[in-house]
């Protein structure tokens, strides 16, 4: 398949790497299919694309929360994830979405609305963590540059 993408261009999207959200993501539940865009060009390996296959305007940033906040564990209940399939954890993909401002040292992720992806089925959900313990704009550009600067 190919889409004509906001920030990619035209690109080329093989049937086998679309990723269903049944229940589309949160504040657009219309969107429900994606596909992860790796984005060699710009130089970074952190920072991956979800993008919207329905609406070629949309592509969210995500990471994988382990590189900027080691600990994270998030839980949620069970019933959440019924959509996609049984999850195995070698199958399981865990990511959160970037924002990125135009003042970069703002740059946080949302740890309180992580993504889980069902590798092997194909299917995600994005689910609201409860509790406290996480933050919705988790700064990351202090934690990013000292990554990559090797400390």
């Amino acid at each position: 398949m190919q889409i004509t993408t906001k920030v990619f261009g035209t690109i080329e999207i093989d049937d086998d790497k679309i990723i269903e959200f049944p229940g589309g993501i949160i504040g657009f539940p219309q969107l429900t299919e994606f596909a992860m865009i790796h984005d060699e060009d710009r130089g970074t390996d952190s920072i991956h694309w979800l993008q919207s296959i329905q609406e070629p305007a949309f592509a969210m940033p995500v990471m994988d929360p382990l590189i900027v906040y080691p600990e994270y564990n998030p839980e949620a209940d069970d019933e959440l994830f019924a959509g996609i399939g049984k999850l195995v954890p070698e199958e399981m993909l865990v990511l959160v979405t970037v924002t990125v401002p135009k003042d970069l040292t703002k740059m946080s992720v949302n740890l309180k609305g992580p993504i889980i992806i069902n590798a092997a089925e194909r299917k995600a959900v994005q689910v609201i963590v409860e509790g406290d313990e996480y933050q919705v704009k988790f700064p990351i550009y202090d934690i990013l540059n000292k990554k990559k600067a090797g400390e």
